[in-house]
């Protein structure tokens, strides 16, 4: 097991990694990938039971990012962990690549679900997650969803689903930053109270600092304790989290950065993990 200071790294890592393939590319979607990184590094180097030399194992948890724009941060946990070499995010979007703009479970070591058209990853996790209760499976599955992307109606079919099978394996992750592409959720549609929405259909729900290492994980560890109904945890999140020029932008939401950005933006970066 990693220490709290190891995981913080490994997010600032992460981080990094995503700025580089977003420059390299000149496409992607920084923002809500840099809100997930904490997130990730929890799941993905402390939490979940996968095995990165054999990706299909059947026993492994499943994580299947819904938000399926926010592929760069899978990449980059991913390749960390060592499910393909890091030289293949300088791929990112590119023809023929493995890392297309969206994840392709057919074409990527470690991707559990190609997501892209939100709401339906959340679903096929909920699908996942009740395909193990009638295999009396004991893995368990974890989705992130952006908090936009609780706007889409299938989001709420699938949550009423999960709730009447008591899918007590299934974990959401709501990377609640407060924005989307067209600027903030309370403007486009106000998603709030979107706790209370949670409970009335039936589920367990968690308040999390999403980027905090401990909290995340005591969140997950209560969702593992609840029996009979599934969880989400609500992890509070900054849009861009790490570079500040990125911070709280929705212009960011799926714009690149450029060379001297990426410059400015790894400085940061740098200084930000010489400090943890």
């Amino acid at each position: 097991m990693r220490d709290k200071k190891e995981l913080q790294q490994i997010a600032n890592g992460l981080r990094k990694d995503i700025i580089k393939m977003l420059c390299e590319s000149k496409s992607g979607h920084p923002g809500g990938s840099l809100s997930a990184c904490e997130i990730l590094s929890v799941l993905y180097f402390d939490e979940m039971n996968i095995d990165p030399k054999n990706p299909n194992m059947e026993d492994r948890d499943r994580f299947v990012i819904s938000k399926g724009h926010g592929a760069p941060v899978l990449y980059a946990a991913l390749a960390e962990r060592g499910y393909f070499p890091k030289e293949e995010l300088k791929k990112l979007r590119k023809t023929g690549s493995m890392l297309q703009g969206h994840p392709d479970m057919k074409g990527t070591p470690g991707v559990d679900m190609s997501t892209g058209s939100l709401g339906q990853g959340f679903s096929a996790a909920c699908g996942m997650a009740k395909s193990a209760k009638i295999s009396n499976d004991d893995y368990r599955v974890y989705a992130l969803l952006g908090d936009g992307e609780t706007q889409e109606g299938i989001v709420w079919e699938a949550a009423m689903f999960a709730a009447h099978y008591g899918l007590d394996n299934l974990t959401a992750i709501l990377d609640h930053n407060g924005l989307q592409i067209d600027g903030k959720n309370s403007d486009v549609m106000n998603i709030s109270p979107i706790e209370k929405k949670f409970e009335a259909f039936g589920w367990n729900v968690i308040e999390a600092d999403g980027h905090c290492i401990e909290s995340i994980q005591n969140a997950i560890a209560k969702a593992k304790e609840a029996k009979g109904v599934p969880s989400i945890i609500i992890a509070s999140t900054t849009k861009g989290r790490g570079v500040s020029f990125m911070e709280n932008e929705a212009g960011w939401h799926g714009a690149a950065p450029s060379e001297e950005q990426r410059d400015e933006a790894l400085e940061e970066l740098r200084r930000c993990m010489q400090n943890d």
